[in-house]
């Protein structure tokens, strides 16, 4: 080394990489502050997360199991049908044409209304035949009890013997006995003539029609049948109970029914009687149960189809409301609000009725059941 060069100091000599170590503080300080700012975002979303749980938590709607009269109902099928004697068949006491008729199929018809005339000149000359023939012997009776007035005197007198009084007497009787029968013969002769003009005997709709008018009938044998008539309010319900759930069906009890033709409309009926004799189908026994329709009864017609529920009694059951129930497939469950979460509980389920069901098995009285429940928002202690 010349005297002329200057010898480096210590800082000098070190200062060729003093550039690279103050970037790696720098990069040192970045990253602290990249991981600080992180771990701050992460902590403040957790934070603001925490009260949104919380509020969702707070705002679920909980009921109480409770314990609620529920009916005891038996669930069958059965038909609409014609009472009996509802249905009356009207025709024809006399024969002759049939000169007037009055009604149509559909036709509604009061007690006592004329359905057809039948040409009444063939009874009224009969009633004019049996009118003369009383006549007549009206006057063979007054002669009789003449002849024998005379008779008598002429006996009183002993002219006349007394074999003949007594034939004048026999004679008087059997003329009022002829006059008794021609006065029969009349009376049958008017009430056939009455028989000219068909009157419905009972009020209701005219179901058939079974002749027209020019056509003549013959009532030698059997009177033919005019028209049929259906009385109002003829109809019954027939429910087929199933021999094990009979014994709790009672005349009086109250029945709901529906038919497919108003499949949302449920009608009142009473039990009126029980059937003695099982009706086997398929070898399923079961019993015609009787009921009285109650209402609605001008919607049905005979043979209509019905969906039928029995009430048969009222019992007290622990029950919540039905839409706290959910479903998987068979499977029955409810969601209850446990120490701030949810918890899925599977239940056993009974009957329904105003919009609540039965819980044979699953919950305790206190449990909180969740009515708006949440999936998504709310940490659940169990599976959803």
């Amino acid at each position: 080394m010349s005297v002329g060069e200057a010898i480096p100091s210590d800082g000098a000599a070190r200062g060729g990489d003093a550039g690279p170590r103050r970037k790696r503080v720098w990069l040192a300080l970045g990253t602290s502050v990249v991981i600080a700012l992180l771990g701050g975002t992460l902590a403040v979303d957790w934070i603001e997360r925490q009260p949104r749980v919380e509020g969702s938590i707070r705002s679920l709607s909980t009921v109480l199991p409770e314990m609620r009269e529920i009916d005891s109902t038996v669930t069958t099928s059965g038909t609409v049908r014609l009472r009996t004697g509802a249905q009356v068949r009207v025709g024809s006491q006399v024969s002759g044409i049939v000169r007037k008729l009055n009604v149509t199929v559909g036709s509604p018809i009061q007690k006592g209304d004329t359905i057809a005339e039948i040409d009444p000149r063939p009874l009224e000359a009969r009633v004019e035949q049996m009118r003369t023939q009383a006549v007549m012997d009206e006057v063979g009776v007054g002669k009789a009890r003449r002849d024998f007035g005379r008779g008598q005197q002429l006996f009183l007198e002993g002219v006349l013997p007394a074999q003949q009084k007594e034939d004048l007497e026999w004679q008087v009787k059997s003329a009022e006995a002829k006059l008794d029968k021609s006065k029969s013969d009349l009376a049958a002769a008017e009430i056939d003539l009455s028989y000219a003009v068909i009157r419905a005997p009972i009020s209701g709709t005219v179901a058939s029609v079974s002749t027209q008018e020019g056509e003549t009938v013959a009532a030698s044998f059997a009177a033919p049948t005019f028209v049929t008539i259906i009385e109002d309010n003829a109809l019954e319900l027939v429910a087929m109970v199933d021999e094990t759930d009979i014994a709790s069906v009672r005349p009086g009890d109250a029945v709901r029914f529906s038919v497919e033709a108003y499949p949302s409309r449920e009608m009142p009926a009473i039990v009126q009687r029980i059937d003695p004799v099982a009706t086997i189908i398929s070898g399923v026994v079961n019993y015609p149960v009787m009921a009285v329709i109650q209402r609605d009864g001008w919607l049905l017609k005979p043979d209509m189809t019905a969906n039928i529920t029995i009430k048969t009694a009222e019992r007290k059951v622990f029950a919540v409301p039905d839409g706290v129930i959910q479903r998987d497939g068979e499977e029955r469950f409810v969601y209850l609000l446990r120490e701030g979460k949810q918890e899925k509980r599977t239940v056993s389920v009974g009957a329904r009725d105003g919009g609540f069901t039965e819980i044979k098995k699953g919950l305790s009285a206190g449990d909180r059941i969740i009515v708006n429940h949440a999936r998504d928002s709310v940490r659940t202690g169990g599976k959803p």
